[in-house]
């Protein structure tokens, strides 16, 4: 069964040519030039994955990718038209997975896709062989990689896959410092890492944000400026 996904632009020429590339590697698309109509369907149907661009009448990509998460944890990718940061941290703070500028190269944004859904299905996969190995427990966290649930003294932590993957590796690596770059390799596992990339740096702001630690006296993630980010052992 092939997987399906979410496309929401309102620029038609764009949104047919992203669908021709998915549906050409099989994948089952529902497109959309309204958005408004887009968020009915997104509130009744389970997709693997949306593509939501972020200037759109009637209802802009943050506002559907907020409704989005309301209910769903599958990843999401935000098209925006500006090389502002504003607007790529914007989205990454209410719940996105990745980013894309136009124009961009549908060829790369194909591959974005997999990436994500790789790591959807992998970390959603219920193995009837749950064995400790798969497993985190440390200080009040707990992260079971096989469901991809997370708790934080014992009360549900609502994580993006994004989100998850980073915690997760960070308490992997307990007590080393882990680089921004090697974060995002692990994430994406693609070759899109720049320096002034600060994809990551958004995400572990919004992780401390959900588990309410503080930024001047973190308790679970620490910034080591210059390096990365650890997670005590």
């Amino acid at each position: 069964m092939s997987e399906k996904i979410l496309v929401v632009d309102d620029e038609k020429e764009i949104t047919d040519l992203i669908t021709l590339y998915l549906q050409s590697d099989d994948y089952t698309v529902y497109s959309f030039y309204d958005p408004i109509e887009a968020c009915r369907l997104a509130e009744t149907m389970e997709f693997d994955l949306a593509i939501l661009d972020v200037m759109m009448p009637g209802m802009d990509g943050f506002k559907l990718c907020q409704k989005i998460r309301e209910h769903h944890n599958y990843p999401i990718i935000m098209l925006t038209a500006k090389e502002a940061e504003t607007d790529k941290i914007t989205g990454l703070t209410l719940g996105a997975d990745d980013y894309m500028t136009k124009p961009f190269r549908p060829l790369e944004l194909i591959a974005r896709v997999k990436a994500q859904l790789r790591r959807y299905k992998k970390y959603n996969q219920i193995s009837a062989n749950n064995d400790d190995s798969n497993i985190i427990i440390h200080g009040g966290l707990m992260l079971n990689n096989l469901t991809h649930e997370c708790t934080l003294d014992e009360r549900p932590l609502s994580l993006t896959p994004t989100e998850f993957t980073i915690l997760y590796v960070l308490c992997q690596k307990k007590g080393q410092v882990i680089s921004a770059e090697e974060l995002f390799h692990s994430v994406w596992g693609e070759e899109y890492f720049s320096k002034s990339n600060n994809t990551i740096t958004v995400h572990i702001r919004h992780l401390r944000e959900k588990m309410n630690d503080s930024f001047e006296d973190p308790k679970y993630i620490k910034t080591i400026w210059g390096c990365g980010y650890k997670i005590e052992g």
